[in-house]
Formats: C-alpha cells, sequence, structure tokens
C-alpha cells in the first residue's frame, strides 16, 4: 500500500481526498494543520489520523511515501523545506513558492537529497491533455505554429465566493486568492501542458495588471495577465489568465493542417477535437465540428465533478508513488517544478514594462503515459 500525508486540511484538501478515494491503491495515513479545529473537521469527515505536529507526521509517514503540501502559498516554501529536511519527498500546491530564489533553494536541497519535488497542478497527466499532446507528437494538425490558451474565469468578485464551502465545511479562501493572484493560482494549468508539450521555455514576453480594484485582501495583485512565451524547441503560444473576462478555458494548438483544440482546462475527460483546414470556392475555414481524438487505452479513475473542476487531483502523488515503486524517473520532474515556478512568476510579476524575460531554469519534454 501506497501512502501520502497530508499537511494542510483547508479548501483544496477535500478536492484531493475526493480524488485518492478513487485509487485504493494509496493510503491517507495522516494529516496535520496549524489550525485544530480545522484539523479535527477534516480528520472526522474523511476518518483520517490526525498529527499532533510535523515531526509526527514525518514519522508516521516513512521515507518511502509523499507528502501533499495543500497550505496557503505563503507557507509553501517553509513547509516544503522543512519535507526536503526530514527526507520526504514532497508534492506541492502551486505555486512551488513566491519568490524564485527560494523555489531554486528548494530544488536544490532536494537534488542534494535525491527527494522528488513535484508541483501542481497534475491535470497534465489527466486525459485531454496526455491526448493533446499525443496529438501534437503525431503530427495530427501538422507542424504547430502558434498555440492560444485562455483560463478567464468570469468576473469573479461579483461571484458569490463567500458561500463557496469545501465537503468538510472548509470556506473557500477568497482572500488569500485575490492575495495571490489568478496567474499563480491557474496559469499553471496550462503551463504544463505547454511545457509536457515542448519542454524549455525560452523567453517570456509578458504585462500584468490589477484592472479590478477594492477586492478583499487583493491589493495591487495582478488579476490580468497576458504572456507570449518563446520555447526553444516548439512554437509560440500565447497564455491569458483573468479574473473579469468571460469564462473561457480554450487551448488551441495551430498547425499546419488545422487545429487542435481541448475546451475545458479543468475538464480530465474534455474532448480533444481536430478541426481540419479547407477551402470552399474561395473562402478558407476550419471543418465546423471537428473530429475527436481518443485516448488508445484505459486511462485513469474520475472522481467526477466537484464545483468548478472535474479533475482528478491525486494523478501527481500517484505519479509519484509509481516512480518510486518502479525505480524510474517522474513525469512530474523537479526541473519541470522550477521552470514551471519561474515561467509563472515571471509573468505574475511583469507589470506594464518588464519587457522580455530570458528563463534560466529548464526541462525535457514529458514522457506520454502509454494509454495517451
Amino acid at each position: 500500500m501506497s501512502r501520502v500525508a497530508i499537511i494542510g486540511c483547508g479548501f483544496v484538501a477535500d478536492l484531493y481526498m475526493r480524488s485518492l478515494a478513487s485509487h485504493p491503491e494509496v493510503t491517507v495515513c495522516t494529516a496535520y494543520d496549524r489550525d485544530h479545529g480545522r484539523l479535527a473537521a477534516f480528520c472526522a469527515h474523511w476518518d483520517v489520523a490526525p498529527a499532533a505536529g510535523l515531526a509526527g507526521l514525518f514519522a508516521t509517514l516513512g521515507p518511502d511515501g509523499v507528502v501533499l503540501n495543500l497550505t496557503n502559498p505563503a507557507a509553501h516554501y517553509e513547509v516544503n523545506r522543512a519535507c526536503l529536511e526530514a527526507g520526504r519527498h514532497v508534492y506541492s500546491e502551486k505555486p512551488l513558492a513566491t519568490d524564485l530564489a527560494q523555489a531554486q533553494a528548494l530544488h536544490d536541497l532536494a537534488h542534494a537529497r535525491g527527494l522528488m519535488l513535484a508541483s501542481a497542478p497534475c491535470s497534465v497527466l489527466g486525459e485531454a491533455a496526455q491526448v493533446l499532446a499525443a496529438a501534437v507528437h503525431r503530427d495530427v494538425a501538422g507542424t504547430p505554429r502558434l498555440v492560444y490558451a485562455e483560463l478567464d474565469d468570469g468576473f469573479i468578485p461579483q461571484a458569490p465566493y463567500r458561500k463557496w464551502q469545501s465537503e468538510s465545511g472548509a470556506p473557500w479562501p477568497y482572500e488569500d486568492e485575490f492575495k495571490v493572484g489568478c496567474t499563480l493560482e491557474h496559469a499553471g494549468y496550462y503551463l504544463t501542458w505547454l511545457i509536457a508539450m515542448f519542454g524549455r521555455v525560452e523567453t517570456v514576453v509578458a504585462a500584468s495588471a490589477r484592472v479590478i480594484p477594492g477586492k478583499p485582501g487583493g491589493g495591487a495583485t495582478p488579476d490580468f495577465s497576458v504572456a507570449t512565451l518563446f520555447f526553444s524547441d516548439g512554437p509560440v503560444a500565447r497564455l491569458t489568465c483573468s479574473i473579469a473576462a468571460p469564462h473561457d478555458h480554450r487551448i488551441r494548438v495551430i498547425g499546419d493542417k488545422g487545429v487542435l483544440q481541448v475546451a475545458r482546462a479543468w475538464d480530465n475527460s474534455a474532448p480533444v477535437r481536430f478541426f481540419r483546414r479547407l477551402t470552399i470556392r474561395r473562402r478558407l475555414l476550419e471543418h465546423p465540428f471537428g473530429r475527436r481524438i481518443r485516448a488508445r487505452g484505459a486511462t485513469h479513475p474520475k472522481p467526477g465533478r466537484w464545483g468548478a473542476a472535474s479533475m482528478n487531483f491525486a494523478l501527481g502523488p500517484v505519479e509519484m508513488l509509481a516512480a518510486l515503486a518502479e525505480g524510474r524517473a517522474c513525469r512530474l520532474s523537479n526541473d519541470m517544478a522550477l521552470h514551471l515556478t519561474e515561467v509563472t512568476l515571471a509573468i505574475q510579476n511583469s507589470g506594464r514594462t518588464t519587457g522580455p524575460q530570458t528563463m534560466q531554469s529548464g526541462c525535457e519534454r514529458m514522457d506520454l503515459l502509454p494509454w495517451a
């Protein structure tokens, strides 16, 4: 039986527990939260043994399990470092750290200790992302020339977010969400897909801004960003994040033969469609319906929809545990975690005048799952 331990029992922890329930080969051996009331409610709801502190959690987990760091972003660096110093493999909610130097220090520490350090999101291991990447690799749409990726969530400050609550009763941490910002929170959902398909981002040209004043805890944190990403070996991509524009979670890979599209980033089962390009009389257009591209075998458990997402949040920890058991490299590599963090921070912090930024980190393209 593979084992994980959870640090941080807030809103997102329930999403992980619902997903982990679809993986009977994995057990949650213990959990910890510095808020004792939240810890008690979470553990009672999910029948998990509470830990008295981090030392007890590490001892219960042992060296062959994975710690899930589901704390608030401001605590990610401190908690990730404590886990690595205790000799434990870590899967961290995004971002790995809110400062690039801290993320680099975590990467170096993990390398020195021979430990895995992976970063959410893990939807890159989901069916939609893997099938899209496989279609790109098979040149279904021809050579990819351009990618458009949208992560617009609607005008969230007018949503009834104060009423949002997790299964065990944790409120959606809206002040923290607004303070961290939609780029750090959401850009990774498509950045991971792009990095998996095309590898290292060489240059980022981005701009970010606060366009909605007065959000709780928001301060000057950007709530809109747009980035042009130049890959070392791949097409140019444009990625947009906002909590202002109407909801749009599409990604489109534009190739010589047509367009590959996924319409829903937060749905592991979202169909991948190929819209071939054609001419009718004197008009050039893409086919209006598109051909669905499917996986070549059984994929992964799908726990169903909860709230805005229909994702298996456990795919990342499960991949780490499988890599440990099989003695192979993890698809969510330490290098990928650092590179994802650097690119995300470059977009978040770009403001109005930063201009082109050359990335210092990098990683290889992901080995796709066999069923893709």
